[in-house]
């Protein structure tokens, strides 16, 4: 017999399947005429909104008030669960692309219609294509272009922050972009790694003052991410206790 709980999971993945292929096909026909992904980025907030939606997911977001101006910004945000997404999706104001494990544009449609919308591909194993593929995407967020990292690199398993990648710093310290600390906390209790089934909650996102990045050269990086990890912590603990 299948109970409540499950038909409510059923639902809410019918709902994202459903809005991923119709918005999907949107972005696709719109993509010749929108090649910087602009409108595209318009149907992946609605994809947010709707599976936000869906499962009734209240999402507060504080902190919007510290950002001065258009950008460009490197988002960076600590990883509970796959809510995160739809969260930031639906509730940060910004025009933003997702920097990406490549992997994920191998996935039929799905990865189509990230490419279509300007999401960064990297590739995580280190060869030469990496460090090209990092150069290009520093160019793009020079020449105006906001994104959004999840420095951890994968969600947490166990709710804590995990350590740092380096990419994300590399990437910030060759553009001269300022970081955004963004902390995130509730999505792990709606869907956490490794789990499909979802329930209704409230997830809490506080945007910190920007972290400039011009004074820092490659051999600082470190120190950097240092900087961002403790902001991010610190926000995370304040959030998490409420």
């Amino acid at each position: 017999m299948v109970d409540g709980f499950m038909i409510r999971t059923i639902f809410v993945w019918s709902c994202i399947v459903v809005a991923t292929l119709i918005l999907g096909v949107f972005t696709l026909i719109t993509y010749p005429f929108d090649r910087r992904g602009t409108v595209g980025h318009y149907y992946a907030k609605l994809w947010g909104k709707v599976a936000l939606l869906a499962n009734r997911v209240k999402v507060k977001i504080k902190g919007m008030e510290h950002l001065d101006g258009k950008g460009p910004y490197i988002f960076m945000s600590n990883h509970q669960g796959s809510y995160d997404i739809f969260a930031l999706l639906g509730h940060l104001s910004y025009q933003f692309k997702w920097l990406a494990k490549k992997e994920l544009f191998s996935i039929p449609f799905f990865g189509w219609a990230m490419a279509a919308v300007g999401y960064i591909s990297i590739d995580r194993g280190g060869t030469r294509d990496t460090v090209e593929a990092m150069n290009e995407a520093a160019q793009k967020i020079r020449d105006g272009m906001s994104v959004v990292i999840f420095p951890e690199g994968s969600r947490s398993p166990d709710g804590s922050i995990q350590p740092f990648k380096k990419g994300g710093f590399t990437l910030a310290i060759k553009s001269k972009v300022p970081i955004v600390p963004v902390a995130i906390s509730g999505s792990r209790d709606i869907m956490p790694k490794d789990k499909l089934t979802a329930t209704s909650g409230e997830i809490q996102i506080l945007v910190d003052h920007p972290i400039e990045t011009e004074s820092y050269a490659l051999k600082d990086r470190e120190l950097l991410m240092k900087k961002v990890r403790e902001t991010i912590s610190r926000n995370f603990r304040a959030i998490a206790q409420k």
